[in-house]
């Protein structure tokens, strides 16, 4: 039961990527946003959920404490009991012409690149919104946390910007990649990529962790040969010592804001340059 229903997951998922209209650049090119997701699935009550509100804040959602809440709440339901907690996760690889566009920048995300930050992940959000009626539909409950009405970013000590989901180490958890220098995530698709995540009660089977460190797939960590990513950075925000998230924020709202919203025609941006250029761009080097 488990694989048959891992397998009509995969499907939904796939099947939505490869043929809705939203995931399309605008006019002449009409190219996707995203190329077929990586698809893995983590236990909810692993103890590695437990431990990222040592690592990310006590603030933290396990995927058991988000779930029960929105069934207790009434934003989600379900015909079956919640004593086995799923956390499907997928990876939305970026196409090869938008990350050769982003590479040639030095400064500011190419138009290409700034679209699928932008309207890109909006077909995301239609992805996650999907899938849970999906899931609802066979019976089970889900909610997608990042698009849920218990969502929160908050500024915690010294980092501007500490989430109380992250479909980044949900991901981790499931799988699908570990971390590098950049703190962006490295999978089998590389590290240009957006995460989605939904968390149910459908009972599924466990993708295995092919890893024993949370920074494996990154040349820096594994023998010190690479470093890319801190010449991509144009705010200096990657150091040896790792990525100092309040300066790479500064850049964001400071300078690739007001240059770049207008021009493209976009609400939200990122520059994306230590995703691109970079020997893990789209593989695991």
């Amino acid at each position: 039961m488990e694989q048959e229903n891992a397998v009509l997951v995969e499907r939904s998922v796939k099947e939505f990527v490869a043929h809705h209209p939203t995931n399309r650049h605008p006019s002449p090119d009409q190219g996707p946003y995203f190329g077929e997701p990586l698809m893995g699935c983590a236990d909810g009550d692993d103890p590695l959920f437990a431990t990222y509100k040592e690592i990310i804040g006590p603030f933290h959602f396990t995927p058991r404490e988000v779930l029960e809440r929105a069934v207790v709440e009434g934003k989600t339901s379900s015909q079956k009991g919640l004593d086995q907690i799923r956390v499907i996760c997928y990876i939305l690889p970026t196409p090869e012409e938008t990350i050769r566009s982003n590479a040639q920048e030095r400064r500011y995300p190419s138009l290409r690149w700034a679209h699928t930050r932008n309207f890109g992940e909006m077909f995301n959000v239609q992805l996650r919104q999907h899938l849970v009626s999906t899931l609802e539909g066979m019976g089970y409950a889900a909610i997608a946390p990042m698009i849920s009405p218990y969502f929160q970013v908050q500024r915690v000590g010294d980092f501007p910007q500490s989430s109380n989901w992250s479909e980044r180490h949900a991901a981790y958890a499931a799988g699908l990649g570990t971390f590098s220098l950049n703190d962006g995530l490295i999978t089998p698709a590389g590290i240009a990529i957006r995460c989605g995540t939904v968390v149910t009660n459908l009972p599924l089977p466990v993708s295995p962790r092919p890893y024993t460190r949370h920074t494996q797939n990154c040349l820096f960590y594994r023998d010190g040969s690479c470093g890319v990513c801190r010449e991509r950075c144009p705010a200096g925000a990657i150091t040896e010592a790792g990525h100092d998230k309040a300066r790479c924020v500064t850049y964001m709202l400071t300078e690739v804001g007001p240059a770049c919203k207008g021009e493209y025609q976009v609400d939200i941006t990122g520059c994306g340059l230590c995703q691109t250029g970079v020997p893990c761009q789209s593989r695991i080097p």
